[in-house]
């Protein structure tokens, strides 16, 4: 089963809309909504800002029976040929906020765990095919800079660029993919850029977020064309 998050409602609310079969279920305050999408069943939650939201959310689509994950919705862009409207699929995801240096380890690394976690091959190339379906969209794949930080700043993307090698930073994307490699099961992060992540972030996001939005939420929709089909059982009561 596909596991869809978004951290905010704008970022999920059309593709729930448009799930058949829908149910809903409320617990510890993540809403499930499962259903029916291109095929697929599904299972969408808005998981809330910040990486402590997305972890959790994570861990109840999890255990909820998600096997693959996909993460969508809008970002700051910071590699340097970026402009709002583009597309980033991530390769890999690194905590930009994380400094244990003091103890001798590399900025970025949680003691414990890798640098960055890895994308999954097949949904990263089925999220590229889907992109570039939608005709005259720009897309790249790179890494995913995640932080609980609003980045408005040009000296920041500068330093996200070259200390991380950062496409983008947003502040859920890598809660997801730590998260999601502790138990085995793969992701993907689909971002929209809807600001460059400087002095004029905080105006292009307002003003751009929603369209962003909707552009990733039809290259959602795309993947779940092209991914093989699994089979549709009604869904359990209650579920």
């Amino acid at each position: 089963m596909l596991g869809i998050i978004g951290a905010m409602n704008e970022e999920v609310e059309l593709l729930i809309a448009e799930l058949r079969e829908r149910r809903s279920n409320t617990q510890a305050g993540v809403t499930l909504h499962s259903g029916v999408l291109d095929g697929h069943r599904v299972i969408i939650t808005e998981g809330g800002i910040g990486k402590v939201n997305a972890a959790m959310t994570t861990a109840a689509l999890i255990a909820a029976g998600a096997t693959r994950i996909i993460f969508t919705g809008v970002a700051g862009g910071v590699h340097p040929e970026l402009a709002v409207g583009d597309l980033v699929i991530s390769t890999d995801c690194v905590q930009h906020d994380v400094d244990v240096t003091v103890l001798g380890y590399d900025l970025g690394v949680i003691p414990g765990e890798a640098l960055s976690w890895s994308a999954d091959e097949e949904l990263r190339a089925v999220a590229l095919a889907a992109a570039r379906e939608q005709g005259g969209l720009r897309v790249i794949e790179g890494r995913v800079a995640s932080g609980d930080q609003f980045v408005a700043a040009a000296e920041r993307v500068a330093w996200l660029w070259q200390t991380f090698g950062a496409a983008c930073t947003e502040m859920e994307g890598a809660a997801v993919a730590q998260v999601c490699a502790r138990h085995g099961v793969p992701f993907v992060v689909i971002r929209s850029v809807s600001d460059t992540a400087d002095t004029g972030a905080k105006v292009d996001y307002r003003e751009f977020m929603p369209q962003m939005a909707r552009r990733a939420k039809l290259v959602v929709r795309a993947m779940l064309r092209r991914l093989e089909r699994e089979q549709v059982e009604p869904a359990p009561n209650g579920a």
